[in-house]
């Protein structure tokens, strides 16, 4: 069979299970996932291989609306995404319902013109004549190719998603060796996952304020990989709280 490849863009508002829903995609963890809001800061491909197909997932950070130069950039990049993909994903936390940042994201995306798959998310969470009322509403926009119920924590729904994004998928080469899950360094990934544990750890705005950078990546004898990390705050004061 011929090589098909196909560019996917999964957008959202803060916290709606983006990151959760990339991991459990290409099974491997690529993105990091907290309870936060705007723990994803910049965007990142995870790569999964089905059969003759490649799909590429681009985890952006949540859409809302900025107030300062950082979230900016960080909105910026999510919507450059859209751009560069065949297929948008629209992820929507089912037991928030359409609040009024995905309400901004849906009107955007109508301007656009692009191909749109709603997803929504978190179905183990919420009643379900509520989930078929807010079925109801998706079709009323009149915006999306189709509409999949999942949960990305369990699984559930999850293959069904994904078998319909392979059929969708274009022919064409792959744009990924077949073994490769993301397309960050493993330094990047090694401080991505230091910060993971600074969000899970710190409170109020101390996390946002804060940034990792390996240094050194020693790999030993005997496999194991030393790390050398620093991480950055903004004030002297915060060197006490983090540390």
């Amino acid at each position: 069979m011929a090589p098909r490849c196909m560019l996917v863009t999964l957008l959202g508002a803060p916290n709606v299970g983006k990151s959760t829903l990339l991991n459990r995609m290409v099974g491997a963890k690529v993105s990091i996932v907290t309870p936060k809001v705007q723990t994803t800061r910049s965007r990142i491909a995870g790569i999964g291989l089905f059969g003759e197909t490649q799909l590429v997932f681009f985890d952006t950070p949540g859409i809302f609306i900025p107030k300062k130069r950082m979230q900016r950039a960080m909105v910026e990049a999510a919507w450059s995404c859209t751009h560069q993909s065949d297929k948008v994903v629209l992820i929507i936390d089912s037991c928030a319902g359409l609040t009024s940042d995905t309400c901004r994201v849906i009107g955007k995306l109508r301007r656009g013109h692009f191909s749109v798959t709603a997803v929504l998310n978190k179905i183990d969470l919420i009643q379900r004549s509520k989930l078929l009322q807010l079925i109801s509403h998706l079709d009323d926009e009149q915006l999306f190719e189709d509409i999949f119920m999942i949960s990305a924590l369990n699984g559930d729904g999850v293959k069904d998603l994904l078998e319909k994004l392979k059929t969708e998928a274009p022919l064409g080469p792959w744009l990924y060796p077949e073994d490769q899950v993301s397309d960050i360094p493993l330094r990047m990934l090694a401080s991505e996952m230091t910060r993971e544990k600074l969000f899970l750890q710190l409170q109020n705005e101390l996390p946002y304020s804060s940034n990792v950078l390996t240094e050194q990546w020693r790999e030993r004898k005997d496999g194991s990989v030393r790390l050398d990390q620093v991480i950055y705050v903004e004030r002297q004061s915060q060197k006490v709280i983090v540390v």
